[in-house]
């Protein structure tokens, strides 16, 4: 298991993956997922209540400090995965290791096969499910994209993380990616809230 953990750190140098498989959608599916990825302003808060936002912010923000060394504009990365990790339904420190193992936090990441930003959408995906203009660097659009996508998949293989992640990055059935993607969840974003934000 010690080789995972040495290969979760190695991976930000990369953008690993790419090869998310173009699958025909039915018309209900394009069309939900489609209104998924609209792109809208946050109406609100994704936290509980602000001292749960004030701890979860500060202390992402402190592990993620050297990869995005600009407090604001780490910061406003902070909500938006939250916001939209919430909104998909998945936990936020899920989507940190995801886009930790996909571009190692860099917003203009391109894979060998074309997928892009943070979370490493491939194009197919706008012409699938969203509109024309929609640019993938763009940080809410490239986190609403994979957040959606991920939970297309989850939905997909009825909750089964391991198969879904197989399927985000086109390897499904193969441990690599999964492996990769939950050592990086577990061992640098997990987040337990602290007992004095939960008063």
């Amino acid at each position: 298991m010690r080789w995972l953990t040495t290969l979760a750190l190695l991976v930000p140098l990369l953008a690993h993956a790419g090869a998310q498989q173009y699958q025909p959608l039915s018309a209900s599916v394009q069309a939900v997922l489609s209104r998924s990825v609209s792109d809208r302003a946050p109406p609100k808060s994704s936290f509980q209540d602000s001292l749960a936002a004030i701890d979860w912010l500060a202390e992402m923000s402190r592990r993620l400090e050297k990869r995005i060394p600009d407090r604001e504009s780490r910061l406003e990365f902070l909500r938006s995965v939250h916001y939209e990790a919430t909104r998909a339904g998945l936990d936020p420190q899920l989507v940190l290791g995801l886009i930790q193992v996909e571009s190692g936090f860099k917003k203009y990441a391109v894979s060998t096969a074309g997928a892009r930003g943070f979370m490493q959408v491939m194009p197919f995906w706008v012409k699938l499910v969203g509109r024309s203009d929609d640019n993938l660097f763009h940080l809410r659009t490239n986190l609403r994209y994979g957040c959606t996508i991920l939970r297309h998949y989850l939905d997909i293989e009825r909750g089964d993380l391991y198969r879904a992640l197989g399927r985000y990055n086109g390897s499904l059935g193969q441990p690599g990616y999964p492996n990769m993607v939950r050592a990086a969840w577990d061992q640098q974003w997990s987040y337990t809230r602290s007992k004095l934000a939960m008063r």
